[in-house]
């Protein structure tokens, strides 16, 4: 048992194991099976609990296929909330997602890697996956404007909010594209190389 989970309430770890138990299992049964040949009720009966349960802890089977994105971005947005708005917002967001890819579970990143290449694969998958992604740049802009506690620029703040969303596909479609290559270190490698990339994206001419 991780000593996160060992501060934690008993209910809690409970809780956080069945989660866990859901999203590993569907991942498996997703990958070996196919996800249209997969049901809820023969994932719910591989983890031995009710739909009730299940239901209790995702929305659906694109949302339990997608947890180690929805894992990743939670605890973003929790970092976010505490960060000092005090300098460069973009060097802010960058700076809050490495230190919570740092601090994600040691299996995090396999599991991103299948995720991301199940959605690749799966057209609802990808759907659901964008739907997501926009879902997750409302709720950034929401929590940024909420940390920063003046009025913002929010036009401003939602266009440096977009670029950094797309600086990240960018950088973890590469590093999909390229199988996983260097594990999480090499993610965090292609998405230190993507940023430094933008002043000049932002003002490149097409030839």
């Amino acid at each position: 048992m991780s000593d996160d989970l060992r501060e934690l309430p008993l209910r809690e770890r409970k809780k956080l194991r069945t989660r866990r138990a859901l999203s590993e299992t569907a991942l498996h049964l997703f990958t070996e099976n196919g996800y249209d040949a997969t049901t809820l009720d023969q994932l719910c009966d591989a983890v031995e609990v009710s739909k009730r349960t299940f239901f209790r802890n995702y929305r659906s089977k694109e949302d339990v296929a997608l947890a180690a994105d929805s894992d990743l971005w939670s605890a973003y947005l929790e970092q976010v909330a505490t960060l000092p708005m005090d300098g460069p917002l973009l060097d802010a967001l960058r700076s809050a997602l490495d230190t919570t890819l740092g601090a994600m579970d040691p299996d995090w990143e396999r599991r991103f890697l299948a995720t991301r290449e199940l959605s690749e694969a799966v057209p609802a998958l990808r759907a659901h996956s964008l739907g997501y992604c926009q879902d997750t740049t409302c709720a950034l802009v929401t929590t940024v404007i909420g940390a920063a506690g003046t009025e913002v620029d929010e036009e401003r703040l939602r266009l440096t909010v977009e670029i950094f969303v797309a600086a990240w596909r960018t950088a973890s479609l590469r590093w999909t594209a390229q199988a996983g290559q260097g594990g999480r270190e090499g993610l965090m490698r292609r998405i230190e190389e993507t940023f430094a990339k933008l002043p000049e994206a932002l003002t490149a001419a097409v030839q």
